[in-house]
């Protein structure tokens, strides 16, 4: 895997496609498999790993904690359980979480309620300058400390609770930390009770629902989930075969509905109702989008996703969108640029405190393009034209270390016949390392440029 910075220049649209593909396999259930795996008793195996910088990263880290991970072939891993509060490493040691938020939030999740911890956690550059406040008040409530004291970015001193108590949770938009208050909870004594007011990703729980005495889940009488941990228990190991991301999908379910007589398949993506809002959406406002082959491994949905170029109407996403479409935005917004019409997108403001502020980063992006955007802290409107006439120009994208810009930026240049000069298109890797050789197979042209 190159390590080195390069930037990608698109040179030509795209030309009509049908074709069947395979996308990268699912990054939040690959590195939740790998952190889940080494907390619980014997040995955990899982298939089908997304072999990318992220998962790379988590792996990294458990390795640091004293866990054994042993690579079968490729994709195909075990882990060796230490079982609850037996992850020990030397104090301040340094824990590098690389681009990978979900690894830093749940890992910081693990470590809180674990004995005797004290070590370093940090990130690359997009990482270290995420907000991490309510991560840290999260875990504070468990006991943990932080150091130094009022800071909120990463590099971060974790001192874990030497006394750790079961806490009372209202988890909101979050999976990410909905999921740290999970497994903060399985180390600490008693029972966490969390609440969801927005039902978010689930895939920590479907993992841990195979140890039935540990988490239960009951919908209360506000039809709220209520997700009740039950600390200090056995954990089973896991057997996980990892699907395919549906965010990854996303890009090129998108790239089909914006080139004219084109059709894709996509085989064997994880198509949880929790990740699906992409989809859904866009089925609303007229995209050719089918699921087919559904079946449930370990507790979630996987199948084929059938797409046929579209003629699409403007799109209205309410609030309730956000949570099961937060990656996919960004493709969004290109699609709505290329729809004729206003497009409107409301409730989301924790698009600010992703890899990049991907509000404001998009609607840099969308100008360069002629589309004009406007947006506010909740909010986005997008005046989209069916037919770009600015062909002159290229589309620049600068160096965000955010994957999900870089891969709208490739999409939007592929349809519009608008040259792209994306740099930092490296990050690409941590989600989705067969991301260029798919946008190659369907017909796309690109160049890449070393820039150290």
């Amino acid at each position: 895997m190159l390590n080195k910075s390069f930037s990608l220049h698109i040179l030509k649209p795209i030309k009509s496609f049908q074709k069947t593909v395979q996308v990268d396999s699912d990054k939040s259930i690959s590195i939740r498999s790998f952190l889940i795996g080494a907390i619980s008793h014997n040995i955990s195996e899982i298939k089908n790993v997304l072999i990318s910088e992220d998962v790379f990263s988590c792996i990294n880290c458990l390795k640091k904690l004293g866990v054994k991970i042993k690579k079968v072939k490729s994709k195909h891993y075990l882990v060796y359980g230490k079982g609850l509060g037996s992850l020990t490493a030397k104090k301040n040691t340094y824990l590098n979480c690389g681009n990978s938020g979900t690894t830093a939030r749940l890992l910081v999740g693990l470590l809180s309620t674990n004995p005797d911890i004290q070590v370093k956690i940090k990130g690359d550059h997009s990482l270290n300058k995420r907000n991490m406040k309510k991560l840290i008040n999260l875990m504070n409530d468990f006991g943990a400390t932080f150091l130094p004291p009022n800071k909120n970015n990463f590099p971060l001193t974790l001192v874990s609770s030497a006394m750790p108590i079961g806490i009372n949770y209202k988890a909101g938009v979050s999976a990410q930390l909905k999921s740290a208050a999970i497994l903060a909870g399985l180390n600490a004594n008693g029972v966490t009770n969390i609440i969801e007011k927005k039902q978010s990703r689930n895939h920590t729980e479907n993992m841990l629902l195979k140890s039935s005495s540990v988490l239960k889940i009951k919908t209360n009488n506000k039809r709220q989930k209520h997700i009740k941990v039950f600390g200090k228990n056995y954990l089973n190991p896991l057997k996980i075969n990892v699907g395919g991301d549906p965010s990854s999908a996303a890009f090129f379910t998108a790239l089909t509905l914006l080139t004219p007589r084109s059709h894709l398949k996509i085989k064997h993506v994880g198509l949880n109702p929790r990740r699906i809002g992409f989809y859904n959406l866009l089925r609303k406002h007229g995209a050719k989008i089918k699921f087919k082959n559904l079946k449930k491994i370990n507790y979630e949905e996987v199948g084929d996703i059938e797409v046929q170029s579209s003629n699409l109407r403007p799109i209205s996403a309410s609030a309730d969108y956000y949570v099961s479409a937060t990656d996919e935005y960004p493709i969004l917004f290109v699609i709505a640029a290329l729809t004729k019409g206003t497009s409107i997108f409301r409730g989301i403001e924790d698009l600010a405190n992703k890899e990049s502020n991907r509000i404001e980063e998009m609607k840099k992006i969308l100008n360069q393009i002629g589309i004009s955007c406007k947006s506010t802290k909740n909010e986005m409107k997008i005046f989209g034209q069916k037919n770009i006439k600015k062909k002159n120009g290229v589309i620049k994208v600068p160096a965000l270390g955010d994957h999900r810009i870089c891969m709208s930026a490739v999409i939007l240049s592929l349809a519009t016949n608008i040259k792209a000069d994306i740099k930092n298109f490296e990050t690409v890797r941590t989600s989705s390392p067969s991301f260029l050789t798919i946008i190659k197979l369907l017909g796309g042209n690109f160049e890449i440029r070393k820039t150290s």
